[in-house]
């Protein structure tokens, strides 16, 4: 992957991680809203929780790029922290390769079909026919995608990415 190539898929990433780490705002103020609307109201929780269910899987679909990218995932470092830094950014480079590039493409793949079957039919949660369960099928989508343009930055040009993942 080309020097420049990388830079902008590292600047897109990290743009779409600033926009979408807003989404826990509303995310938890649904959450809370919910037994009000359920208990005082008498209406509309129902509408909260599937409201929060597709704002919540955007958010986890992002999230994960942004923990991977922040290196504040989960990490097996029980001996990797033994070895210098550059082996463990061999082993980093040998796992993105390994494990998250064949995992995201397999998810990418054979989730396309369902994700774009659901966005055709703009489905609508099983439960209650509220519009948006679409949604939490594409946001599977978008955090393979994001998981695959991740692990190709890790694998093919890890100087790229930034030092702050939090700019």
């Amino acid at each position: 992957m080309g020097r420049r190539l990388a830079g902008l898929v590292s600047e897109g990433l990290d743009a779409a991680l600033r926009a979408a780490r807003w989404l826990i705002l509303p995310v938890s103020l649904l959450l809370f809203l919910q037994w009000p609307l359920r208990e005082l109201v008498r209406a509309y929780s129902r509408e909260a929780n599937d409201l929060g269910q597709w704002m919540f899987a955007l958010y986890v679909a992002v999230a994960v790029t942004a923990a991977t990218r922040a290196r504040a995932h989960l990490a097996s470092d029980l001996f990797a922290h033994r070895y210098r830094a550059p082996t463990r950014a061999r082993l980093a480079r040998v796992g993105a390769a390994l494990g998250m590039l064949p995992w995201s493409i397999w998810l990418l793949v054979t989730g396309s079909s369902l994700t774009a079957q659901s966005l055709a039919s703009l489905e609508s949660f099983p439960e209650t026919y509220n519009p948006g369960y679409f949604l939490v099928k594409a946001a599977m989508w978008l955090l393979a995608l994001l998981a695959f343009l991740q692990a190709l930055l890790d694998v093919f040009a890890a100087d790229a990415r930034p030092a702050d993942p939090h700019p």
